[in-house]
């Protein structure tokens, strides 16, 4: 399971994973920014920090299939 990973971690890093790079990182950084600010917007509420991250984690988390659905591999 490791060698799957490093391999596809290599690849990508050489720009042959992905036939569109540009809309996978538009994308994730979409979900990325809509969490951390979320993350801030709760953390100014007053509570426990414990609580905004969790809940931020689990909504970028969840998000992240949506949005990167129509990712293509080459």
């Amino acid at each position: 399971m490791l060698e799957v990973g490093w391999f596809s971690t290599k690849l990508l890093f050489k720009g042959k994973l992905l036939r569109n790079p540009f809309y996978f990182f538009k994308q994730v950084t979409i979900a990325t920014s809509f969490g951390a600010l979320l993350l801030i917007a709760m953390a100014k509420m007053g509570t426990t920090l414990l609580l905004p991250i969790i809940i931020s984690s689990l909504v970028t988390g969840i998000s992240m299939p949506f949005l990167l659905k129509d990712v293509k591999l080459q």
